[in-house]
């Protein structure tokens, strides 16, 4: 038996087609049953009439939500079809049965997530994870384009990056590791040999946090480039995304409505300019606009952050943050040594950062007197420092939080929507 998806049977209109998949609703009386079947393509109304299967009504009067079947029949256009088509059956198979299936309505977001493993076959999940497919292969087809080498970094890693309070532990036989927070500083010893990395991996850190915008465990769509300034990395990132985001809205247009997303409207940011400021001008935006005074030295919060993009409605790069409270690896601004050369993306709507990146510092020993300050044991990137001593050239990158962006697309009021399996302080299963 040939079968073909849901979508290819509606795209062929008319005629005998064989389609499999798994109950999503059903209804009828004790002449006729309504089910609408759902594969991964679509849904699509089908009908099974008691006078052809008087012997088997019994098994299909029982037909449950999420039973799994098969089915040949004549397919044909129907208006009142939810999908605009149904087959009428004339053959069917029970695969696997379903019975007392526990997603109902209305249930409450901790019982959903508790069965997380079966709330995927939502249509609200499925269409997020479609979309999230779509940008991450879209991602690779943009570096592939650009001539980028994919490079994967080690997971276990001996030193912090981004701050040693967000350290998840690990037991290494005699030794003690952490789960990495980046893959930044291996991806540093890359481009000095492949000139041009990037690569997407999950990432951990220990974030006691309960926003909506944190997890414990997400994935890092990271870059690192040779020879690369400030502009030049945060430039690429605005195009990375502009690519991604689009090739989003022309590939997964239902699921976007379904989500009550406008994909018309994310072409529409993708085909506009999104500007680039200053830290300080961020600033005076925050103090002239919204009576916000936000003292130099102080990094935004995630209400500074929504407030500035109230003025904003496409994502904004926001670069020279203060030097102080930034980490080792981000160097001074020559021109105005208390900047760093480094910036945020943030996008409208609410959802803040989206990216974070710099160019990387080649002085050694202000890198040393920065990770003293943090209480760091300097031999642990003696390898690091290795790299500015043998042939050292600018270069920079950055990454972006793959759930951050997905949330921001879907217009989702949770980030652990944006994921299969979240992770966060109060939960590790299923």
């Amino acid at each position: 038996m040939t079968y073909s998806t849901i979508q290819e049977a509606m795209n062929q209109g008319e005629g005998q087609v064989s389609v499999r998949g798994w109950v999503h609703r059903e209804r009828g009386s004790n002449k006729i049953k309504f089910v609408v079947l759902r594969d991964p393509s679509n849904t699509i109304q089908c009908i099974l009439k008691r006078t052809d299967f008087e012997d088997k009504w019994e098994d299909i009067d029982h037909l449950q939500v999420e039973t799994s079947i098969t089915l040949t029949g004549n397919i044909k256009p129907e208006e009142r079809a939810p999908t605009g088509y149904e087959i009428n059956v004339t053959n069917y198979e029970i695969v696997g049965s379903s019975e007392n299936y526990p997603i109902t309505k209305d249930q409450s977001t901790e019982f959903l997530a508790d069965n997380r493993h079966l709330w995927l076959r939502s249509r609200k999940m499925t269409a997020i994870l479609k979309i999230r497919s779509t940008y991450v292969q879209a991602r690779d087809e943009f570096f592939k384009n650009k001539k980028f080498y994919r490079f994967d970094a080690p997971i276990l890693q001996p030193n912090q990056c981004e701050g040693g309070s967000t350290l998840f532990e690990v037991k290494f036989y005699q030794e003690k590791l952490f789960l990495a927070q980046t893959w930044q500083l291996y991806a540093e010893a890359a481009v000095f040999a492949l000139g041009k990395v990037y690569n997407m991996s999950p990432t951990f850190r220990a974030e006691k946090s309960r926003t909506s915008r944190h997890l414990s465990e997400f994935w890092m769509a990271e870059v690192e480039a040779a020879w690369y300034n400030l502009y030049d990395i945060s430039e690429l990132a605005k195009e990375e995304l502009k690519y991604c985001i689009k090739k989003v809205a022309e590939q997964n247009p239902e699921e976007l409505k379904l989500l009550e997303r406008d994909p018309e409207e994310l072409i529409k940011i993708t085909e506009t300019e999104w500007p680039t400021i200053k830290y300080r001008e961020a600033l005076k935006i925050l103090k002239e606009k919204c009576n916000l005074d936000v003292p130099f030295g102080k990094d935004l919060r995630t209400i500074e952050e929504e407030k500035l993009m109230e003025h904003f409605d496409v994502p904004v790069v926001v670069t020279n943050y203060p030097k102080e409270v930034m980490a080792f690896y981000k160097p001074k601004d020559p021109q105005n040594p208390d900047e760093a050369l480094c910036f945020d993306m943030l996008a409208p709507d609410g959802n803040g950062e989206i990216v974070g990146g710099s160019q990387r510092s080649t002085d050694i020993e202000e890198m040393k007197v920065a990770l003293e300050k943090e209480g760091e044991d300097i031999s642990n990137y003696s390898w690091y420092f290795d790299l500015r001593k043998y042939g050292s050239v600018p270069h920079s990158g950055y990454g972006i939080g793959v759930e951050r962006i997905i949330k921001w697309i879907c217009k989702l009021d949770n980030i652990k929507d944006a994921i299969p399996f979240p992770r966060n302080m109060e939960r590790f299963s299923p």
